[in-house]
């Protein structure tokens, strides 16, 4: 399985006429980067290392300046508004809430999504011609929890009744869980599963979470991408163990920590490749006309110890599609 391999929607870029970003260039560009929890070494070095890949040296040709919320969704607001009022060249964001309150704040600023879902949360037109000032990388939140779902299922084909955690305030316009019961429902069907939704705004919310999965006799969990779920990481794989439940995950850094399995894109290969973005854009060209990527390779990754300790045998089947394997 090819790893970090990301195609590009490469459908003619319109050169534009009217240019987004109206703030006179200087020789050296000023980043901002927002993030909705707090900056991941092993992200942001990714970023970095992209920068460097196109000949940004920080300090002397681009300034990056970093503002987190630290999961605290209502501080993005007013951090974004300290970008438009710095007038950075660039703001980089990781998660949708950081996308969505820097949209609010500026409509001529670029905005470079680096992890999150800018087509699902109306923060873009269309893939191929986003047609505002926002671009980067969607990762697919929603789509891939259909595939979660047969994974615990190929794990266990026995098992009837799966919990779902999801971050309600991560919806799209009309409500709707960017990341939560919407993509999962037609898997489930098929798959003959009962899908308990449990929404949780943090870690106050986990533990009758799971008291509610274990009154509904869960015997798998799903734990939907979002930046408040994966900053509680180690929290939520604490639980999944007490309550001996196999629990899949959006990123492999939760099977480094211990929990069972994850399945998604690279979010350091996101992370990468949203310098090209910002590249693009010191260069001269539009957001607006820039194609949103998505990912076309993904990664699995499973815990055998984990596995192990939950009486789980892996089946070869699946042992032989997995990129990572922690033992």
């Amino acid at each position: 399985m090819q790893r970090r391999a990301f195609a590009f929607l490469v459908l003619g870029l319109a050169v534009s006429s009217g240019r987004m970003h109206a703030q006179p260039r200087t020789a050296t560009a000023r980043l901002g980067f927002l993030w909705t929890s707090t900056p991941e070494p092993q992200y942001l070095e990714a970023f970095r290392a992209g920068l460097r890949d196109l000949a940004y040296v920080e300090g002397r040709n681009i300034v990056l300046e970093h503002r987190s919320a630290a999961n605290v969704v209502s501080r993005l607001d007013g951090l974004a508004r300290e970008f438009v009022t710095q007038r950075v060249d660039i703001v980089v964001t990781q998660g949708t809430p950081a996308a969505r309150a820097m949209s609010a704040a500026t409509k001529t600023i670029p905005i470079v999504v680096a992890l999150g879902e800018p087509l699902g949360a109306r923060l873009a037109a269309r893939l191929s011609q986003p047609g505002g000032n926002v671009t980067g990388l969607t990762v697919l939140s929603a789509e891939l929890n259909g595939k979660r779902l047969e994974l615990l299922k190929e794990i266990n084909p026995k098992i009837s009744r799966i919990a779902m955690l999801f971050d309600p305030t991560t919806t799209d316009v009309d409500g709707v869980p960017l990341a939560g019961p919407r993509g999962a429902e037609a898997a489930a069907r098929s798959l003959q599963l009962q899908v308990q939704s449990l929404p949780v705004k943090g870690p106050d919310d986990f533990a009758n979470a799971f008291a509610a999965a274990g009154e509904a006799r869960a015997e798998a969990m799903l734990l939907t991408p979002s930046p408040v779920l994966s900053f509680h990481n180690k929290l939520l794989i604490e639980l999944a163990a007490r309550h001996r439940l196999p629990a899949i995950y959006g990123n492999p850094e939760a099977v480094k920590l211990g929990g069972l399995m994850s399945y998604g894109p690279s979010y350091t290969a996101l992370f990468r490749r949203a310098a090209t973005y910002v590249d693009k854009i010191l260069k001269g060209a539009n957001p607006a006309d820039l194609p949103i990527e998505q990912p076309t390779n993904f990664e699995l990754a499973i815990n055998v110890k984990t596995a192990k300790a939950l009486g789980i045998t892996i089946p070869s089947s699946l042992l032989v599609r997995v990129d990572e394997v922690i033992k």
